[in-house]
């Protein structure tokens, strides 16, 4: 299973913070919540892909970010939803599922 988080996270600065979640925030969200799958047949749309951010939230006690910030982030990292390989992986994962289609409890 191969992670898709290849760079540093940025170092702290002494710059006031803001609330906007920052890149490296995004870049953890990744890191647990997605992995690459190169025999992925579907790709997370921009929904499900959202909505596991939020997820991932919710089980890391954290509060989601903006949703056009979370895109800018993404498109950022060269993420397009709908065209990626990317799949969902860990307690996100679950929680995402199990919120979404609680049926299948």
């Amino acid at each position: 299973m191969t992670s898709i988080h290849t760079e540093e996270a940025p170092l702290a600065t002494s710059e006031p913070t803001t609330s906007k979640p920052s890149n490296s925030e995004f870049d953890q969200f990744l890191q647990e919540a997605t992995a690459l799958d190169p025999e992925a047949g579907a790709a997370l749309g921009r929904n499900r892909l959202y909505g596991l951010y939020t997820s991932w939230c919710f089980v890391s006690r954290g509060t989601p970010g903006p949703e056009d910030a979370f895109w800018a982030a993404m498109k950022q990292k060269g993420i397009r939803p709908g065209h990626t390989r990317l799949r969902m992986k860990g307690p996100a994962a679950t929680d995402y599922i199990l919120s979404t289609y609680p049926e299948m409890v």
